[in-house]
C-alpha cells in the first residue's frame, strides 16, 4: 500500500500524462464506460478527497475530456469535515478537494449539467477505519467509478453532435465528506448561470442495486420530472431494460424523488436534478441505502465504502456480467434522453 502511495505521489510530481488504452469510437454502447470505469478504480484506488490518488484521477479525467476535443479544467476547492476519535472527541479535518469540468457549448446560453463524483469514501471517524470502511486500497468501482465511467462515454459520443443546449460534464469530489464539491460548484455560480441551468443529472452507485431507478429532486417541478425522469423510464421500456423510481414506501422520501448524493445540493437551490441509482428503495428502511437482499456476498445487502465489497474483483464473482450491463443500460437510457433534453441535431 504505501509502495503504491510512494509512485502516485511520484506521478504526481512528475506530471503524470495517463492515456486509456482503447478508446474506440466504434465500441458497443457501455464498453467505454466500463473500459473507464475499470480502469480509474484499478489505477487510483483510495480516491479520498485531497489524497494523490484523487489529485491524479481527476488530471486523468481532465485530460480524457481533453482528448475528447473539450475545453476542460481543474477546479480546486478548501473545506472540511468532522472527525470523531474512539474517545468521541471530534476534530475538524480539512482538505483540499479537486472537481473536473469540461465545456461542450450550445447554440443557447441554457445548460444540462452532468454530473458524478470521483472521489471514494474517506474515514470519518476511529470505528470507521477499525470497520475498514474507506482508505486507501478501496476501489470504488459502484461508488463512484462507473458514475464517471458513463459521464465519460456520454461525452465521446456527444462531442461532434451540435445542441441547443448547452451540456457541463463535471467529475465532483468531495461527495463522500458531505457534498463539499458541488456545494462550491453552486457556491460559484452566478444567478444568470443557476437560472440558465435547466436540469443537473447525478450518476452514482449504479452497480450492486438489484435495478435502475430515475428519481427527481422533491422541489422539481412535475412539468420537468415528466420530460426527465418519466421520459426515461419510457426510454428504458422501449429497449427492455428494467427501471423504476422510488415507490414512496417510507414517508421521509416521496415517491418519485431521490436522496442523499450530490443532486441534492443543487434541488435545495430550486435548480431541477435527476438522480441516476441503483438500489432497491423497497428494502430495509425504504429509504434506498439497502441495494439489494442480504447475502453472503453481501451480507448488509450493500457494498458501501467497504473495501472487501466495493471492488471489481467481488463484484465480478457475485455479479458475474453486471458492470457491464449495467453501464451498457445506462447509457442506452441516457444518451438519447440527453440528446432530446439538449435539443439535438
Amino acid at each position: 500500500m504505501f509502495s503504491a502511495l510512494r509512485h502516485l505521489t511520484t506521478a504526481l510530481a512528475l506530471g503524470a500524462c495517463f492515456i486509456l488504452p482503447a478508446q474506440a469510437t466504434s465500441s458497443k454502447p457501455g464498453d467505454i464506460a466500463n473500459t473507464q470505469a475499470r480502469y480509474i478504480a484499478t489505477f487510483f484506488p483510495g480516491r479520498v478527497t485531497g489524497s494523490p490518488a484523487e489529485m491524479l484521477s481527476a488530471d486523468y479525467i481532465r485530460q480524457q475530456f481533453q482528448q475528447m476535443g473539450y475545453s476542460s479544467d481543474i477546479r480546486t476547492f478548501n473545506s472540511r469535515y468532522i472527525y470523531t476519535a474512539k474517545d468521541n472527541r471530534k476534530n475538524w479535518h480539512n482538505v483540499t478537494g479537486s472537481t473536473v469540468i469540461a465545456a461542450h457549448e450550445g447554440k443557447a446560453p441554457q445548460q444540462i449539467i452532468i454530473m458524478a463524483h470521483l472521489d471514494t469514501y474517506a474515514a470519518q471517524s476511529d470505528a470507521d477505519s477499525d470497520a475498514n470502511l474507506g482508505g486507501l486500497t478501496l476501489q470504488g468501482i459502484d461508488d463512484n467509478a462507473a458514475g464517471v465511467g458513463v459521464m465519460l462515454e456520454l461525452a465521446e459520443r456527444l462531442k461532434n453532435v451540435p445542441t441547443q443546449y448547452g451540456i457541463r460534464f463535471i467529475a465532483t469530489s468531495g461527495e463522500e465528506e458531505g457534498k463539499l464539491g458541488a456545494e462550491n460548484i453552486l457556491k460559484r455560480m452566478s444567478a444568470a448561470e443557476k437560472k440558465n441551468t435547466l436540469l443537473v443529472i447525478n450518476l452514482d452507485n449504479l452497480i450492486v442495486g438489484d435495478k435502475l431507478y430515475f428519481n427527481s429532486g422533491k422541489r422539481t417541478p412535475e412539468a420537468v420530472r415528466k420530460l426527465t425522469r418519466d421520459r426515461a423510464l419510457v426510454i428504458a421500456r422501449s429497449r427492455g431494460i428494467v427501471a423504476s423510481t422510488n415507490p414512496g414506501l417510507n414517508k421521509d422520501y416521496p415517491k418519485g424523488t431521490g436522496c442523499c448524493n450530490d443532486a441534492e445540493v443543487f434541488d435545495n437551490a430550486g435548480i431541477a436534478v435527476l438522480s441516476v441509482e441503483a438500489t432497491n428503495w423497497s428494502l430495509g428502511k425504504k429509504d434506498g441505502y439497502q441495494q439489494r437482499a442480504k447475502s453472503p456476498s453481501f451480507p448488509d445487502g450493500n457494498s458501501w465504502h467497504d473495501v472487501r465489497l466495493d471492488n471489481q474483483q467481488h463484484i465480478d464473482k457475485a455479479l458475474p456480467g453486471r458492470i457491464e450491463h449495467r453501464s451498457r443500460d445506462v447509457v442506452r437510457i441516457m444518451l438519447p434522453l440527453v440528446k432530446e433534453l439538449a435539443k439535438a441535431g
